[in-house]
């Protein structure tokens, strides 16, 4: 199984949160800078395998104040040397796609072939509306939402990550779309040096663009999404061998859309497949407990929870929310909780990937270092066989 590190990020801690307007503090934006910094160094001296940003913009509230994931993965990109960098993920219906597979293959070549790739739907109106106004009025749709605005999010998702992919494998790109036209009509282009050392010009007119450079690694850097709850999410990356992230959800939800997966794909139960999981050690469960209270807890019910995210946990006969510690939808606890939580959800839902969730700023510094340095050197070699 490999572990990689999932950060919204958040600046500020639970006061300054409170406080209001910690977005426009500029000084707890370098401090998350430098934490989230030393955090990724010691991991990737530990061996963890990489890390991973979301996108969102507007955050003044201070819980994801990461606009550009690409450019946060160049910055821990430089100072690193092995770990590998993503995002979880680039909201496509809010982007250019062909600038966003530059942005990424630029990226690919800048680590030396570290670059992973994540692509979300986008499901925070305030933002997806402003921000994907060009791209034919195109909304955010938020999770368990099943109607025209989410079959057209949906729509312009697939297009651009078409787009995407052709312009990472294929010399030309042409592409005409309902969203997107790639070139949009009879563009002129009577450039001598294109007709000797270019292509996609006939009789002066662009038929294909050459999107360059192509990524290192071949055919693309490998392919995420974030945070797949649905059947038809889970049944497009089946298809198309994206690795899906789910969320913590209701266990029995999580092992039917496992082996969607593996029926669709062909694959093994869990190949293709990773979860989401806040990850807290402390010496004691209450410790740790406590930790979690003022983080995960307190992201969940304040910022989350409005968006429907914990509908999908609920018993769908019952209504009633499992333990999330005893069904390790949450790995908190000491070094042996957390070992115990982990055999429990690999036994369960034996996946390849383990997303951990790290709650800077609202986890003090020094506290989320020896958590990842427990985690790496007590609690996953205690799992290895499974």
């Amino acid at each position: 199984m490999k572990v990689s590190l999932f950060y919204l990020p958040g600046i500020g801690d639970r006061s300054q949160i409170e406080q209001g307007m910690v977005g426009l503090r500029g000084e707890v934006y370098d401090q998350m800078l430098h934490e989230v910094s030393e955090q990724a160094k010691l991991a990737d001296v530990l061996g963890y395998d990489s890390i991973s940003f979301t996108e969102h913009h507007f955050h003044v509230e201070g819980f994801e104040v990461s606009n550009n994931p690409v450019l946060l993965d160049l910055y821990i990109g430089m100072q690193t040397k092995r770990l590998r960098v993503g995002q979880l993920g680039v909201v496509l219906p809010a982007n250019n796609p062909i600038r966003v597979a530059e942005d990424i293959a630029m990226l690919d070549h800048m680590t030396g072939g570290r670059a992973n790739a994540g692509f979300a739907r986008g499901y925070q109106r305030r933002w997806v509306d402003i921000m994907a106004q060009q791209t034919h009025g195109i909304h955010g749709a938020h999770p368990h939402q099943h109607d025209a605005i989410d079959d057209a999010n949906r729509a312009a998702f697939e297009e651009c990550y078409r787009i995407i992919k052709q312009a990472w494998t294929q010399d030309s790109l042409s592409y005409q779309g309902k969203y997107w036209r790639v070139p949009p009509g009879a563009t002129p282009w009577p450039i001598e040096a294109t007709q000797k050392w270019g292509k996609g010009v006939e009789d002066g007119i662009v038929k294909s663009v050459s999107v360059v450079p192509k990524p290192v690694q071949k055919p693309h850097p490998p392919i995420f999404q974030p945070f797949a709850s649905s059947e038809r999410s889970i049944r497009w990356c089946a298809q198309e061998g994206v690795t899906a992230v789910i969320p913590p959800l209701f266990p029995t939800y999580e092992r039917q859309l496992a082996d969607l997966y593996a029926e669709v794909s062909g694959k093994p139960v869990g190949e293709g497949m990773g979860v989401l999981r806040d990850v807290i050690i402390a010496d004691t469960d209450e410790e740790a407990r406590a930790l979690w209270k003022q983080s995960g807890y307190f992201v969940g019910h304040e910022w989350f929870a409005p968006f429907g995210f914990a509908k999908a946990m609920d018993d769908p006969k019952t209504g009633a929310t499992p333990d999330l510690f005893d069904n390790s939808l949450a790995l908190v606890g000491s070094v042996d909780t957390v070992t115990r939580q982990l055999e429990k959800l690999l036994k369960r839902l034996p996946v390849k990937w383990l997303f951990a969730w790290m709650y800077n700023g609202l986890i003090p510094h020094d506290r989320n270092m020896k958590i990842l340095e427990q985690f790496w050197t007590k609690v996953m070699p205690r799992v290895a066989d499974l």
